[in-house]
Order: structure tokens, then sequence, then C-alpha cells
């Protein structure tokens, strides 16, 4: 990865040793007039250790920072920072968290076509997972940020790193991928850089109680102060937060694909990767013959992907469809629980650096979410001209061509249903070819990321380089 010495992304100073209550005061980038920017007066700033000493372990329960700049009262915003003028190449910093599934491959594509079209994309994420070499390899220039999924007492540092990355690396735009990259930047960056958050998925459907109420609080607040345009991947994703009571200035731009990687393939190559992904994977004797049916998921495996939802209904599909096996691509907290239940012709392929060749030897992949907002995975399996089966969550029906709902949509948690629709599709080859075709043929119309990343590079512009009011009298 490219790591500039000149980067030190450090604290300049440890935090203090007791639980964190507060945001630090950040400073401005240097070599500009507008200073620093400061904390909430009403927020203290943390006392440094009275001695050296290793810092005892602390336990933040998620989202219970208390910061009440942020949840109570009004918000300051400082003064905005011109960087570059219209008509210059911008620098992008883009940070991100998780490192791995499709939030990471969507981040990839991104900076791969911002790269060639002469941006200058940068990269904040942790040195864990794939992402930062992928990155790498797409064209961006990659800096560490070692940070967790989720807050707790590392976010303090973690915040003070993105605002060292801004002070030094000095982005026209900063663009903030998921709720914990979400969280962190804002509270580094706080409205002094044009700032873009993508959700990826509300985090607040994600917890529950209480977490998910604070998560929900902290997104009304800085979306109305500290977010110059809150991203959608569906409209139903923006949507679900104008619904939740969140106030921003809303664009809706949905996930591309890179059409170029995920094509059709032909008999013959599909023949050849089932050979190859037998070879590398435990499948059962036989069971992923020429003629066997397989099905795909490619997804990290965790509650919101609803594996599990997939295997209770995977009985009646093997018991329907003699033969067929069933490929869980993607890594996750939920590996080994899911594992204890899955029948022997279930395989856990592990994370996939490329998933081309899973979607090319499939008959049918399928994604049984609880929540999304449009998942990538099902529209690269379309790319390649592969059937679907989706939960009709968030972004589900804006990804699929106009009529497909009725084969390809069941309803969310319900194994019954996801088994009916999985078994329609398996047993009726030429139905599945040519809901493949038609998924194809959508997605590159409506999906091809050169299109989607140049509506990104457009809002870009628009949030940098705002046009100046009009003279009036």
């Amino acid at each position: 990865m490219t790591q500039p010495s000149n980067l030190p992304l450090t604290p300049a100073a440890p935090p203090a040793p007791e639980p964190v209550t507060a945001v630090p005061a950040i400073p401005g980038p240097a070599g500009t007039d507008a200073g620093p920017v400061r904390a909430d007066p009403a927020i203290p700033r943390p006392a440094a250790p009275a001695a050296p000493g290793p810092r005892p372990l602390q336990v933040v329960p998620t989202l219970s920072l208390r910061v009440p700049a942020v949840w109570e009262g009004e918000i300051e915003r400082p003064p905005r920072l011109r960087l570059t003028s219209p008509g210059e190449a911008l620098t992008v910093l883009h940070v991100a968290q998780p490192t791995d599934g499709g939030v990471a491959r969507a981040v990839t594509d991104l900076i791969r076509v911002q790269a060639a079209e002469g941006l200058r994309p940068v990269l904040l994420c942790p040195p864990d997972g794939p992402l930062s070499g992928w990155a790498e390899q797409a064209g961006a220039e990659v800096h560490p940020w070692p940070a967790g999924r989720t807050p707790g007492p590392g976010l303090f540092p973690e915040t003070a790193r993105v605002a060292r990355a801004v002070r030094e690396l000095r982005p026209d735009v900063v663009h903030l991928h998921s709720s914990k990259a979400g969280l962190a930047g804002r509270l580094a960056v706080r409205g002094r850089v044009p700032t873009v958050f993508q959700p990826h998925a509300w985090s607040f459907e994600a917890g529950r109680g209480r977490a998910a109420a604070r998560a929900l609080r902290w997104e009304r607040r800085a979306a109305a102060h500290w977010t110059d345009r809150v991203l959608c991947v569906s409209e139903a994703e923006r949507r679900r937060g104008e619904e939740a009571g969140i106030e921003a200035d809303w664009a809706v731009v949905p996930n591309g694909v890179d059409l170029a990687r995920h094509r059709s393939a032909d008999a013959i190559e599909r023949n050849r990767l089932r050979a190859s992904l037998r070879t590398a994977h435990p499948f059962p004797e036989g069971r992923l013959s020429a003629r066997s049916r397989l099905v795909v998921c490619v997804a990290r495996l965790c509650r919101q992907k609803g594996q599990d939802v997939l295997l209770d209904a995977w009985p009646e599909v093997a018991a329907r469809v003699p033969g067929a096996c069933l490929a869980l691509v993607g890594d996750g907290p939920d590996r080994e629980r899911l594992q204890d239940r899955a029948p022997e012709e279930v395989v856990f392929a592990g994370e996939a650096d490329d998933p081309w060749p899973w979607y090319a030897a499939a008959d049918l992949v399928v994604l049984p979410s609880r929540w999304e907002g449009m998942a990538l995975a099902p529209l690269e399996a379309m790319a390649c001209g592969r059937a679907v089966v989706l939960s009709d969550v968030d972004g589900a029906r804006e990804s699929l061509p106009p009529g497909l709902a009725g084969p390809c949509l069941v309803a969310p948690e319900d194994p019954a249903a996801l088994a009916g629709a999985i078994t329609g599709l398996l047993g009726d080859s030429a139905r599945r070819r040519a809901v493949g075709a038609r998924a194809r043929g959508h997605v590159r119309e409506a999906h091809d990321v050169r299109r989607t990343a140049a509506e990104v590079t457009a809002l870009y512009h628009r949030i940098a380089h705002p046009a100046a009011p009009a003279r009036t009298g």
C-alpha cells in the first residue's frame, strides 16, 4: 500500500485514561487562516494522564458516547475551506469501514472510474481486509486507518486520525462510506470540507432498542449540520431515511457494476469454472457436475444478509431438486454458527477477491437480506446473465427490471416463500434463462458503473464549487 512517510496518521497526544465523553478540538488544515475547529465550549477537553502507563480497558456500549454538541442545542458550522478552483482535478478522500463485502467492492469500482477520469482518489481504511489492496490496484492512494466496525473506546483516536488526514491531504471532498466512517468522519471534519455521507443501508436498522435510537438520533443531527449530501443508492433508502425523521440534502445514485469484469459465460467456460471450483472447495462427490444445480449467495456472513433464512429454506429445496448444492461465498461473524447447522451439500467458500467465477458457474444467485440500501451482489449476478431471488427489502425492486418481482422477490424472513421461489426457477430452465437475459440487459442499461460514477463526480463538483448567488439591484 502507498504509505507516504510524511503522513503519520496518529493522534498528536494519547487519549485520556477515563472513558471518552467528549469530541477533541481538531486543528484546521495547515496553511489556512481559518483557525482550529473548536469543540463546543460546554464539552471539557480530556485531561492529559498524570503519568505514563498502560491505559485500562474501557468498555463503551455501541453508540453510547455522549456528545452534547451533536445531540443537543445548536451546532456551529466552521468556515468552509476552498482548495481548488472550478475545472481543476478534485482530490477526493474516501473513508471506509467495512473493508470487505459489497461496500468494499462498490468503493473499489468507484475509485477505479475516478482514477481513470483524472480525479485524485485517496482512501483511508483499516489495513485488514481486501479493500486496501483492491483500491491501490484501482488507482487510489491508500493510507491506513485502524478502526473497528462499531463505536467504542477507539473512537477518539479514530476521529483524530481522520482529522490529521484531512489536514495533511487537503481533499476537496470527503466521501464517507457506511455508518462508522460516517460517525468518525463527520466528527473530524465538522463541515469544514464538503462532505458526502453514503450509508450503504441505515445503521439504525441494524441496531435494536437504545442502540438503534442513539444511531438514529445521531444521524438526524449530523445530517442536518455536517453533511452536504446524504447519498443513497435507492429511492427506497432515501424514503426510509426521511420517514425516520432525517432532514438532509438528498441525492440518489444507484449502485453500478463494472460490466467488463462481470460478463456472461458460455457453456464451455461455465463447465471449466465449475471444475476449478470443485477442485478448490469441498463439494460433496458428484455435487458440482455440469448437470448439477448450483445456488450461490455472495455476502458477508451476518444477520443482515439472512443466510440463516436460506439454510432454513434449504431442506425443502434439496428435497424438490435432487443433487442441488449451495455455496455461501463470504466470511463474517456468523460463519461458525451457520456451519454448525448446515447440511453437507452447503459449501462455505470464504471471501472471494473476485466473485465472478461463482456468478458465472451458478444457476441461480440468492440474497435473503433483512435490510439493504441496494445490494451490489444481485446487480453483479444479473450483469453475468444470472437469475436472482431476493428478499423484498429497500432497493430490491429498484434493482430488478420491470415485471420480474413475481419470480424474483419474496418476503423477508420467510423460508417457505424463499424455498418456493428457488425451486420454481431451478425447475424451469427456460424461464430461468429468460429472467437472466432480461436482468443482464437491465443492468447494462441502468447500472453501468461508468455512468453512476460520473453522476457521483458531478455531485462532488456541485458541492465543492457551488454556483455563486446571482447579484440583485
